[in-house]
């Protein structure tokens, strides 16, 4: 299991988010709906309580708690951007 930032992504959550160095940003899994993908991500700073995993990219740390990696079932996961908007990838 692997948590994976590209450098767009990082550029637009530095750009457009305003995280800075130093930042712990946490990466969860929320219900979204009853239908076809009931679940999805979502972003928020935060400080690890029990880290699953954990990636650092450019000084900004990123992680999931061992309570959210339920959902990759053993895969990785890639966050990456298209313009302004953040995409996650996991395969």
């Amino acid at each position: 299991m692997e948590l994976i930032v590209t450098p767009s992504a990082l550029s637009c959550f530095k750009g457009k988010w305003g995280f800075t160095e130093g930042e712990m940003i946490r990466v969860f899994v929320r219900y979204v709906s009853g239908g076809e993908a009931p679940f999805a991500f979502g972003i928020t700073r935060d400080t690890p309580h029990d880290a699953a995993v954990i990636t650092v990219t450019d000084f900004v740390t990123f992680y999931m708690e061992n309570k959210d990696v339920w959902f990759l079932e053993g895969k990785s996961l890639k966050i990456d951007s298209d313009g302004e908007d953040i995409e996650f990838h996991f395969a």
